[in-house]
């Protein structure tokens, strides 16, 4: 199994950023896997801020100018994590 990339996206104003984010995200639609889009919400309002996750695929030069693009818009956090799995040998034989 390859390693995991975990790109989080902290929106602050959704109402005037959503758009802006969205284009990137679009550019790099290739290198998207899954994507997780979270918010509070009310029967009255939904929040104004608002949280993405994308597991993300592809070089690290990729990934880096997707969080590089969104870092430059105003009220945008990003922040990674990366998962690595063990070669298969450095793992422990299974048992039987």
């Amino acid at each position: 199994m390859k390693d995991h990339r975990i790109v989080g996206i902290h929106v602050t104003d959704r109402a005037t950023q959503a758009g802006e984010v969205q284009q990137i995200l679009s550019k790099y639609g290739k290198n998207i896997r899954t994507r997780l889009g979270l918010h509070e919400t009310s029967e009255d309002a939904a929040s104004p801020n608002g949280l993405i996750l994308i597991e993300a695929v592809g070089s690290n030069q990729e990934i880096d100018a997707l969080s590089d693009e969104l870092r430059r818009l105003k009220g945008i956090q990003v922040q990674s994590m990366f998962f690595s799995h063990p070669s298969k040998a450095g793992r422990a034989p299974q048992a039987r």
